[in-house]
């Protein structure tokens, strides 16, 4: 019978070459996907969901990555909390559906109860000696930034999240999300790695060529494509792009809207980027005929037209948020070759379905752009199978927060394994 030798995974980080996609085994290997786990996952702050998902006291998410569960839950002081979804008594989980509202979080083992607090409250039959205090439920490190919750499961949490904090709630205050609603959530599996799925957010290169949809509202300009030093017309038609964008961007910068790039996307624990870039069309949301599809505003905004304002974060999320809805997408591995990704549309917490907005409209882009990205990541797991793969040079010019996502991913292993 053969034997495998192990993988060589520091040897596999070390001949990383940058610029170039990453070797077969980071996309397919077991012994890489539980390292991903571990180290990514479970010691960098994840994106996680959205504070509109838990309106009222009670209201709690189920969040699994891997053999990591964890609750998060709004408590009736209206803080929302993350605790590892595990009992204090034997371990069992104590919250087995996705999302619900409770008054008290009950292990359906043998009832020891605790307070959306975390503390345990009751436990019959421990005797006289047992202390409560020392047994309520771990708690995971948990940041609202703008309506947006990140966690991060390590004992301690990098800092620099205070970063995009400090970046990202100016921008994000004028829509106002924690009092936004979900008017729906789809969760898509991928047949891919995570990586993969990521990797394919991180560009727009194959967008002209596979999402018409999506295309109706981003300008080929705003995702790297430069015309040929011979193409006059693509020249002066790039040179006029330019030239709105550059006016669009300080006439909103003038009105309080941030909206000039920040790029913080490798080089620390916590990556990010974001930048308001200026629609097509009559430029005020990705719908097909890029107008608003909620007549609703998010928060008080009282003018449609601000474009979209983009965030990517490292590991596992991209968001666009525009004047009607926004848009957050969450991925979650599954395993090595599988990936949730998880989609959630947010309007008005007072916007009413079939009178502000339909939701075939509101959801029809994204849907199918959704579809369409799931069908180009799974030829890219079934290509990355095949020994003729090897590591291929990303595109200069629309490429380079692919090979950010890639040199942000093999740093933080690096440091994990010195």
């Amino acid at each position: 019978m053969l034997s495998r030798a192990p993988l060589d995974i520091p040897r596999l980080i070390a001949e990383r070459r940058p610029g170039y996609s990453l070797a077969a085994p980071f996309y397919r290997a077991r012994e890489i996907f539980d390292l991903d786990l571990e180290v990514i996952f479970g010691r960098h702050w994840i994106f996680a969901g959205v504070e509109a998902e838990l309106p009222e006291p009670g209201d709690y998410t189920r969040l699994d990555i891997g053999h990591l569960s964890i609750v998060i839950v709004r408590g009736d002081d209206g803080a929302v909390r993350a605790f590892h979804n595990v009992c204090r008594h034997r371990g069992a989980r104590l919250v087995t559906q996705e999302a619900g509202c409770v008054g008290k979080l009950v292990c359906p083992y043998h009832q020891w109860t605790y307070e959306l607090t975390g503390e345990l409250i009751h436990a019959s039959h421990m005797g006289e000696d047992f202390d409560p205090s020392c047994h309520g439920l771990k708690p995971v490190h948990l940041r609202s930034i703008g309506g947006l919750i990140f966690v991060c499961m390590a004992a301690e949490a990098p800092a620099d999240i205070d970063d995009l904090a400090a970046v990202l709630e100016p921008r994000l205050a004028p829509f106002d999300l924690r009092n936004a609603k979900v008017a729906k959530q789809v969760d898509l599996v991928e047949e891919g790695n995570w990586k993969l799925t990521m990797e394919n957010n991180r560009e727009c290169y194959h967008c002209a060529g596979n999402h018409p949809e999506l295309g109706q509202s981003f300008n080929k300009y705003a995702v790297g494509f430069v015309p040929d030093a011979d193409d006059h017309a693509g020249q002066a038609e790039a040179a006029a792009y330019e030239a709105q964008v550059t006016a669009q961007v300080a006439d909103w910068e003038a009105r309080g809207f941030p909206s000039v790039a920040v790029e913080h996307l490798s080089g620390r624990a916590t990556g990010f980027r974001t930048e308001r870039i200026v629609l097509d069309g009559a430029g005020e949301s990705q719908t097909l005929d890029t107008k608003a599809a909620c007549r609703k505003l998010l928060g008080g905004l009282t003018d449609a037209k601000l474009g979209g304002l983009h965030l990517w974060t490292q590991p596992n999320s991209w968001h666009h948020f525009m004047g009607d809805h926004a848009v957050t997408f969450c991925a979650i591995p599954l395993d090595p070759e599988h990936t949730l990704v998880r989609t959630r549309w947010l309007v008005h917490k007072d916007a009413v379905e079939g009178v502000d907005y339909d939701l075939d409209r509101l959801t029809e882009v994204w849907n199918a752009t959704n579809a369409q990205d799931a069908a180009l990541v799974e030829l890219a797991q079934q290509g990355v199978r095949s020994p003729a793969y090897e590591p291929g040079p990303y595109s200069p010019l629309t490429e380079g927060l692919v090979d950010q996502f890639a040199t942000w991913y093999v740093e933080r292993l690096r440091a994990h394994l010195g």
